[in-house]
């Protein structure tokens, strides 16, 4: 990417909903996170962190309600002892109260049943979504994985390369508008069912490379022209791009694209609201250091 400070476009853009801000407040403190915990001299042990991991199904069975020994052993499906030994760990850390001969989560247990979902959730995800996060660029620090925990991930496949690119196309087919940033290695140029939908039928808002533009009217010089006298698409440019961006009416969508062939190998949708929020903020974000056409 160039010099652009994404950061400060954010500024610039409405606030999002509490939950989104705290989404990017954490992705944005997550490089120092490990440096204030040593300036605290305040890390948690090593083997304090796999206990709580461990105890993960107990403290999710917990959260749902109390239980009591025998209903845990058949909720884990797990022996006498081993209920024992989980639920004394868990009274020991204080995470557990026992009342009326049930276990229940203390309001420390319940914070520490949460943040053990939520890593498993995010583990989850970052693994979904590594064709994805393998491709997109680094210096790009605003993506978060949370909002993509139910994404659509399609890859490109070698008896299938152009999975990725018919996803894209059968999700155009759906909406009646289109806003995005470099979505050219989506759908290349030549495929004209995409681009006479794009100067026809869809409202669309587009930032594509200078280049982009280009060739964009060279291969569809009547059309394209029409389509933009006419209000139906608007280009702006912008030199560099993080990855493409496409936003559709019900779903938003990520895709990282080969830098050398300008191929499309992955695509990832969703339609998450904190999804569309974030895809909202960022395309504001790159669409204020564009250029109009």
């Amino acid at each position: 990417m160039g010099d652009h400070d994404e950061d400060a476009d954010a500024a610039d853009v409405s606030p999002g909903s509490p939950v989104l801000e705290a989404l990017l407040e954490n992705e944005r403190n997550r490089r120092y996170l490990g440096q204030r915990l040593d300036a605290a001299d305040d890390r948690v042990e090593t083997a304090l962190l796999g206990d709580i991991v461990r105890h993960g199904p107990v403290l999710e069975a917990l959260r749902e309600g109390p239980l009591d020994r025998r209903e845990i052993e058949t909720r884990l499906d797990v022996s006498r002892a081993t209920s024992h030994r989980l639920t004394q760990w868990l009274d020991q850390r204080e995470y557990v109260e026992k009342v009326d001969g049930r276990f229940r989560l203390t309001g420390r247990g319940e914070a520490v049943a949460d943040e053990v979902l939520r890593f498993e959730a995010n583990v989850r995800t970052v693994e979904r979504l590594a064709p994805l996060l393998d491709r997109i660029c680094d210096d790009h620090q605003e993506f978060v994985v949370e909002p993509f925990v139910d994404a659509t991930v399609t890859v490109a496949q070698p008896d299938d390369p152009y999975r990725p690119v018919e996803r894209v196309r059968s999700l155009l087919r759906e909406s009646e508008t289109f806003r995005g940033f470099n979505t050219t290695p989506m759908v290349p140029p030549a495929l004209g069912e995409f681009h006479r939908r794009l100067f026809e039928d869809v409202d669309a808002e587009l930032v594509y490379r200078p280049a982009t533009v280009e060739t964009l009217f060279e291969t569809y010089p009547e059309r394209a022209t029409t389509a933009v006298e006419r209000g139906h698409l608007t280009l702006r440019t912008r030199d560099d791009f993080p990855y493409g961006l496409a936003i559709f009416d019900d779903r938003v969508g990520i895709g990282g694209y080969d830098e050398e062939t300008g191929l499309l190998p992955v695509f990832v949708d969703t339609g998450s609201p904190i999804a569309r929020e974030w895809a909202e903020r960022v395309y504001a974000s790159i669409r204020a250091d564009s250029d109009p056409l």
